[in-house]
């Protein structure tokens, strides 16, 4: 059987909301690239999405929650931009430790899958 950190089969992390609400790994990226760029243009454009498609997500982001996840300011004499808020931080930091956790506690069985798949 493969070492586990050998595996190459990757566990998606996706949590759906009772109201059809979804976070996943792409809203995730998402905010890294704002949070990168100050944008959410530049940060959707990093993704090879539209800009309406970026504001979309973090519009639905924004709505999901009791506090915003990306504050944006309109355009003025230095132009617009966008940031993560605390909660976004957060909210971010917390998604990807999920992952992490899920890839630790599933690593054995990740591996035995990959032992056990065709190739």
């Amino acid at each position: 059987m493969k070492n586990a950190s050998e595996c190459t089969l990757v566990p998606i992390l996706r949590i759906s909301f009772p109201d059809d609400d979804r976070l996943g790994h792409g809203k995730m990226e998402l905010l890294e690239h704002i949070r990168e760029t100050g944008s959410i243009s530049a940060g959707g454009r990093a993704m090879d999405m539209s800009y309406r498609r970026a504001w979309l997500l973090v519009s639905e982001m924004n709505r999901m929650f009791r506090q915003p996840v990306v504050e944006s300011q309109r355009g003025g004499q230095k132009g617009g931009g966008a940031a993560l808020t605390e909660f976004g931080e957060e909210l971010l930091m917390r998604f990807r430790q999920m992952e992490q956790t899920i890839r630790v506690t599933l690593a054995d069985d990740l591996a035995w899958l990959e032992a056990n798949r065709l190739a």
